[in-house]
């Protein structure tokens, strides 16, 4: 019972370092890469629509995106809603593609990104704490109701203490990753 609970949070924590790390890919670095820019919704036809699914986007230099959509009248609606993300992106196009380049990150910049990555990290983190409260909750629930012992109690303790330094340990290594690409020149 108590191993069911502890892969269950395992798996929990799992999806959490992955949203995490989804989370991180979209914070700009000094180059250009096609997580930037993926989850802009577009209104495609009166949907919000995620780029990704409009178009093939791809970084051929390392200061360009080039995004070529499916249907190329779009392109305009393409091009609204990159700038209505207010991601400090000017786009441009030949009414087959469009191009974005990528200004080079100031210093001061690429301090502000640093500072949004650790924010994201210790919101990852604290989502994992608050897996971990939920499990705990449930453990001295079962204890509760007789259905485990004290000691086995404790050693789900232990064994969940280990599972969330292992997780958290993931996610730190995520943010000093991505802290190193943004300061990278």
């Amino acid at each position: 019972m108590i191993k069911d609970l502890i892969h269950e949070t395992e798996d929990r924590m799992t999806k959490t370092v992955e949203a995490v790390e989804e989370d991180l890919r979209s914070v700009r670095t000094g180059r250009a890469s096609p997580a930037l820019v993926e989850r802009v919704m577009v209104e495609y036809y009166g949907t919000p629509t995620p780029l990704k699914q409009l178009a093939v986007i791809s970084a051929p230099e390392p200061q360009l995106l080039l995004i070529r959509p499916y249907d190329p009248s779009s392109i305009s609606t393409i091009e609204k809603g990159i700038l209505q993300a207010d991601l400090g992106f000017n786009p441009g196009n030949d009414g087959r593609v469009i191009r974005i380049p990528i200004p080079r990150l100031t210093e001061e910049r690429r301090r502000d990104m640093v500072k949004l990555v650790k924010r994201r990290v210790e919101e990852g983190k604290v989502a994992l704490r608050n897996i971990r409260r939920d499990t705990l909750e449930e453990l001295r629930e079962y204890e509760g109701e007789k259905l485990i012992s004290e000691d086995d109690l404790k050693r789900g303790q232990e064994e969940l203490q280990k599972v969330i330094d292992h997780f958290s340990e993931k996610i730190d290594e995520l943010g000093t990753r991505k802290e190193q690409d943004i300061m990278e020149v």
